[in-house]
């Protein structure tokens, strides 16, 4: 089947049923669209996953190729608007498929600091939030034990991003097993010498 080589997944593994139905959602945007299909024709997906939220409705995680990523975001934009309509219903995100490496142990093994457990999930809250921009975090402790990560996106995104928070918020909890939500600071006024400044306060 031609479709299945928009499918890499590692170790040669055979896509699932959920994998091959994006994979030739991938394929028929190739095929039919015009603005898509050049951009499209080298590209290819490592896997795909489907994620209950907690309302109940579902989103879509894809994980595309690192070295891609560039080229994907070119026409990410384009691309998840046409899968979301592929795929009534349900919110599309793209994460860029990132390897975690163990600690190092000496010398000769050295583990570069983007391979590391913290640097790849700070990438996959960028991956999900991509075109917009993260401006702040903030962990809170609670009585519990248990931690919330608070993430502040960029406002003027406000209206692009806000129906899709559940969904960054459920993903990223089923990528890393971590709780956060997803708000926006607020713009605030403040005068300096007569002179009025918009600060943003987290």
């Amino acid at each position: 089947m031609a479709f299945l080589r928009k499918i890499q997944k590692d170790k040669g593994a055979a896509p699932d049923e959920f994998e091959v139905s994006v994979v030739q959602a991938l394929f028929d945007l190739e095929a039919t669209n015009n603005e898509l299909k050049a951009d499209l024709k080298d590209l290819f997906i490592c896997g795909a996953k489907e994620v209950d939220l907690n309302s109940g409705a579902k989103a879509i995680c894809i994980s595309i190729p690192y070295r891609q990523m560039k080229m994907y975001h070119r026409i990410q934009a384009r691309l998840v608007r046409e899968l979301e309509k592929k795929f009534s219903g349900k919110t599309v995100v793209l994460v860029a498929n990132r390897r975690i490496l163990k600690p190092s142990t000496g010398k000769v093994d050295h583990r570069p600091r983007s391979r590391s457990l913290t640097s790849v999930h700070e990438s996959i809250l960028d991956d999900l939030v991509y075109p917009t921009e993260v401006m702040g975090k903030r962990m809170r402790f609670k009585i519990d034990g248990s931690k919330l990560l608070k993430v502040y996106l960029d406002p003027k995104d406000r209206q692009s991003t806000e129906y899709r928070l559940e969904t960054f918020s459920g993903v990223y909890k089923r990528l890393t097993g971590k709780d956060v939500v997803f708000e926006y600071p607020v713009m605030r006024t403040v005068e300096d010498g007569g002179k009025k400044h918009e600060l943003l306060q987290f």
